[in-house]
């Protein structure tokens, strides 16, 4: 049917406008659901850049708009960084190398005749400047004697050639009868006029006060600075800065209560009513009718939410209104929603993120509910606004009305004070020894310049300064590090034709780097190797006790397949009971746990509780001791001791039903020949007889961060199944004719075997061992006993770390401590994680075998010479590698440098929410990020690449991955490539590589790991460990020396 072109379209055209409006809120929403901190469920914790939405900027910009975004902290604080300097972490020749490089040619520039900008600042960087209001500096001035005494940093030479000079222009101005600032004229009456009486301390303060008014007076001549107005887009912050009222406290108190519930994935024991109809629904049914307990400002909301109801309206119509009613201009929208977001940015982000990846949760949220949250959100502010103006004003005036003049109230700062400038002039006076003489003959342009010059390097820019100067020390020591020790080893060490006794597959992990160490000092004739440990096996991963699948891989991995772990046939019917059991206990748990919180409940808790307390305190002071007795009487609970894995898929597409379980014999092999390229293990002689595929994780009690503590490239879960799965695909002699092809040739006697490592207790567990043949059980009992001491080992070193720890603790109790430690409720440091995390390497074991990195470097294998033309072994490696370890080290870095803000706080107050997350107390946002226990020995640096391979390569494959490029190119990440046949290097400067300059210097040596760290708690230099045994150690205590246990103290 045609329509009349006469006839108005006044109807298209409305619904026009509408949709129009209602894509401009969606808009807006998404745009600001970038800022929302994007860490999902705790359970699934993923190491992830904090400040992943402002990636695309240079690292120095992206830290500064998330301070002015976030009111974070973008660095360490300036005090902070000046300990550091006076621990030698930083050096004088670090921050003059990063000033020079800062201003190149212009570091020699002459500011006013006086100084170059270099010297300036340097002379700020190696000196406290103290700074202020007007305020503040006068009481500096009167308390701190800043006019009588010198700054106490300043040296000899300055103060006397300081008080020389003013002696004679004093001398000089009164021989040519020329009088002195009246301030000065006043100060002389004061001491007296005959010169000849003062004493030292006279002429001290009348050159301070000289410099002083001399700073003063030539500043308030020159232009002032304009410092940047009060700017206020969320209504709340004009009132809260006027009448001192904030209303997020009460709107927080309610959204977050509901959220709660809203967002429960099983704790609660009540469901919230009417939650599958969506956000807003559920909120108007619970909140529309009224209730004698609400506040007074909520009185009126139930009325509101009834007439949003009932009119039919989207929410994001009723965003729309909200605005219009706010007084919110078009120009500050997208500002403004994404502060009200993120007025609970804790709580918004984990509906962003469960309405976005819906299959991260067991009972996701419907899509809109973040639009939905931000509807309700404006409808209590607007309500909680509108009754903070009743109570204020006494006015029933519009908000937009009283908005006005409340912003019209407010005084607006529009200079810097010239006290300010002047002072801090002042203070460079005295360390650079500027003279009263000199500073007297400035002009007007040459105060101009010199106040302009400090200007340019405020306090933020000088901690930036200290923070590349930080870095820098660390990173040349690493590179050269690695250079020297892969020089000593390339120019002593002769090529082994002897296969290794067994070789050990570890995740790049920064933890498995000391086990490592440990294992190859104890066994000299094993091998270890390392790639990402989820091992080329990216899987739904379902254990024989889970009721839910979980995915194991990176998280910037989507994985295709399915793999189930079953009990043997023999145990099904055991398996069976013990499953109705557990299932039984934990309702009963559950129950107890909830009921216990009646007002009955409580009293029969409060009854008996004391008979609780026996187990409470038993676990507490005998956590090791409880655990293995609960170990013992749980046995009946436990898995039948034969399990196996679904590995092999029947049908033809995956998936996770029955049947599509698994992996295709082709796929298997596909797996095996992308790890076996990437260690570098491509002919029979690579292989060793036994090959052992070791994945790893963290178990701890009450510890709500437990995933944050697993393996980061299983997406925070434990990675010992996808080692399981491999071990099984290698061995499978149809993947192994398949891997033929690939011209990978494993040798018939070779055997693969999954493990598991603790990384919390240091316990190693083996997978199907049943399956291995008796011709390798000798090399297995082998590998048993040396795993055995350098796991002890091990602990011995990460126990240096723990203040709880004797530093003359032996091996032996260092692994019952660790045990201990990981099942002790009241631990708020179960171990220390990637705190410390500095450094990665890539490339072949043999350059790092024996250097000592102190734990703080991710290790990666890879063999340049097995790789293609086109670098393909190298651009699948370093997709893993950088967006994980990147990941690891820039979340380390924002939760230290502000634990507050970008961290998740003190540890202490948290308590689990939801089963999502955690919060502080009983009602406060979700805290994200890292929790200061984590963070607390941890130096914020951004990690270092150091790769083997060559420029070229590298800028190749910035160009092919886009992620890899915007870290590398930002400076998120710093980059390094070395050659170790020549011992060249070259460093990335965010376009192009540098050719390293730099003297081969030897590195001290040691003889074992426990010799570079005994007696430390600190940070450790690097070490070259010499002369390792030819065979296989005694334990620790035997081989090494008493003496060496009996070291006390800290170095």
């Amino acid at each position: 049917m045609l329509q009349d072109s006469s006839i108005p379209n006044s109807v298209p055209i409305a619904s026009t406008e509408r949709d129009q409006r209602i894509e401009s809120i969606r808009s807006l929403v998404q745009r600001a659901s970038h800022l929302l901190p994007s860490q999902g469920p705790i359970e699934e914790f993923v190491h992830h850049n904090t400040l992943h939405v402002y990636e695309d900027r240079p690292f120095h910009q992206a830290v500064l708009d998330g301070q002015k975004q976030f009111q974070a902290e973008p660095y360490l604080s300036e005090a902070k960084y000046r300990q550091l300097c006076a621990e030698e972490r930083i050096s004088d020749g670090d921050l003059k190398a990063v000033v020079a490089s800062d201003l190149g040619e212009a570091s020699d520039q002459i500011i006013a005749g006086l100084a170059t900008r270099e010297q300036i600042r340097m002379e700020m960087l190696c000196h406290p400047i103290l700074d202020g209001s007007a305020a503040e500096l006068q009481w500096i001035i009167h308390e701190c004697n800043a006019l009588t005494r010198f700054r106490p940093t300043t040296s000899e030479e300055s103060q006397e050639n300081i008080i020389r000079s003013t002696r004679s222009w004093v001398g000089k101005l009164d021989a040519a009868n020329r009088k002195l600032l009246p301030e000065l004229e006043e100060l002389r009456s004061k001491i007296g006029h005959r010169r000849s009486t003062w004493n030292a301390s006279d002429w001290e303060t009348f050159a301070l006060h000289s410099l002083w008014n001399l700073c003063l007076n030539g500043v308030e001549k020159l232009p002032r600075c304009e410092e940047k107005p009060l700017q206020f887009v969320r209504p709340r912050d004009v009132f809260l800065h006027t009448t001192g009222e904030d209303i997020d406290r009460t709107v927080n108190e309610i959204l977050i209560r509901f959220c709660g519930a809203f967002l429960d994935q099983g704790f609660s024991d009540w469901h919230l009513p009417n939650r599958e109809l969506g956000f807003l629904a559920s909120f108007t049914s619970l909140h529309s009718h009224p209730s004698k307990g609400m506040p007074p400002w909520f009185r009126d909301v139930p009325q509101a939410l009834s007439e949003l109801s009932s009119s039919g309206i989207t929410p994001e119509e009723s965003i729309e209104s909200s605005l219009s009613r706010l007084g919110i201009g078009e120009a500050d929208r997208e500002e403004f929603v994404s502060q009200t977001l993120l007025a609970l940015g804790g709580w918004a982000g984990m509906i962003n993120i469960l309405e976005t990846h819906r299959n991260k949760v067991g009972r996701p949220v419907p899509h809109g509910t973040l639009i939905e949250f931000l509807a309700i959100r404006l409808i209590l502010e607007e309500h909680a606004l509108r009754h903070l103006t009743r109570e204020t004003t006494s006015s029933d005036g519009s908000i937009a009305t009283e908005l006005s003049h409340a912003r019209k109230s407010i005084v607006h700062r529009d200079e810097i004070p010239a006290e300010r400038r002047g002072f801090i002039l002042f203070q460079l006076a005295q360390f650079l020894g500027w003279t009263p003489a000199q500073l007297s003959e400035l002009s007007p342009e040459q105060w101009k310049e010199l106040a302009d010059e400090a200007d340019s390097f405020p306090e933020i820019e000088r901690r930036r300064t200290f923070h590349e100067a930080y870095e820098r020390k660390y990173h040349d020591a690493a590179l050269k590090a690695v250079l020297a020790h892969s020089h000593r080893v390339n120019h002593e060490t002769q090529q082994s034709t002897q296969r290794p006794l067994f070789q050990l597959v570890t995740c790049i992990d920064d933890r498995e780097e000391s086990f490592r160490r440990h294992l190859e000092e104890t066994e000299p004739r094993c091998e270890t190797l390392s790639v990402a440990g989820f091992f080329s096996v990216a899987m739904y991963y379902r254990g024989a006790a889970d009721s839910f699948f979980q995915a194991l891989c990176p998280g910037v991995m989507t994985p295709n397949h399915y793999v189930v772990e079953d009990v043997g046939y023999t145990f099904e019917r055991i398996h069976r009971d013990r499953t109705r059991l557990r299932r039984r206990l934990e309702r009963a748990n559950h129950a107890i746990h909830t009921q216990s919180r009646t007002f009955f409940g409580g009293i029969v808790a409060g009854i008996g509780g004391s008979l609780a307390t026996v187990p409470l305190v038993a676990r507490v002071l005998f956590p090791r001791l409880t655990a293995r007795t609960r170990e013992y009487f749980g046995a009946f609970l436990r898995l039948p001791p034969v399990t196996k894995l679904q590995l092999e898929r029947y049908q033809s597409d995956p998936g996770p039903t029955n049947g599509h379980i698994g992996f295709s014999v082709d796929e298997m092999a596909e797996n095996v020949v992308r790890m076996l390229q990437e260690l570098g293990l491509l002919k029979p002689e690579d292989f060793s007889q036994l090959v052992i595929i070791t994945g790893h994780g963290s178990s701890s009690l009450n510890n709500p961060h437990e995933s944050a503590y697993c393996c980061g490239a299983c997406a925070g879960k434990r990675g010992g199944p996808n080692a399981r799965a491999f071990a099984a695909m290698a061995n499978d002699w149809r993947v192994r004719s398949k891997v033929a092809e690939a011209n990978i040739q494993i040798p018939d006697d070779t055997k693969f075997v999954g493990a598991y490592h603790n990384t919390c207790d240091d316990s190693f567990v083996f997978f199907d061992l049943d399956r291995l043949p008796a011709s390798h059980r000798n090399t297995i009992e082998s590998a048993r006993v040396a795993i055995e001491e350098a796991r002890r080992r091990n602990a011995h070193e990460r126990c240096r770390r723990f203040a709880s720890v004797s530093l003359t603790v032996s091996p032996q109790d260092a692994i019952r401590h660790v045990e201990a430690r990981s099942q002790d409720i009241s631990q708020a440091r179960p171990e220390y994680n990637h705190a410390t995390n500095a450094l990665c390497v890539v490339g072949q074991r043999k350059w790092t075998r024996g250097l000592f990195l102190d734990r703080r470097a991710f290790l990666n294998s890879y063999d340049p010479a097995t790789d293609d033309d086109d670098h393909s072994v190298l651009l699948r490696i370093l997709s893993a590698a950088i967006p994980v370890c990147a990941g690891i080290s820039l979340e380390y870095y924002f939760s230290t440098v502000d634990s507050k803000i970008y961290g998740a706080g003190s540890k202490l107050p948290h308590n689990i929410v939801s089963m999502i997350g955690v919060m502080e107390g009983t009602s406060s946002d979700l805290r994200t990020g890292l929790y200061q226990q984590m963070t607390e020995i941890h130096e914020p640096i951004r990690i270092q690449f150091i790769i083997e391979s060559t420029p070229e390569a590298l800028l190749s494959i910035m160009d092919r991955n886009e992620s890899i490029g915007r870290l590398c190119r930002g400076h998120w990440v710093k980059l390094s490539v070395f050659n170790p046949e020549t011992s060249e290097a070259f460093v990335f400067d965010g376009n192009e590589f540098q050719p390293l300059d730099v003297s081969l210097d030897e590195l001290p040596e040691m003889t074992s790991s426990l010799e570079c760290y005994q007696g430390s708690r600190a940070n450790i230099p690097f070490y070259s460990i010499v002369e390792p045994p030819r065979h296989r150690s005694q334990p620790l205590r035997e081989s090494l020396s008493e003496q060496q246990f009996g070291a006390a103290g800290a170095r």
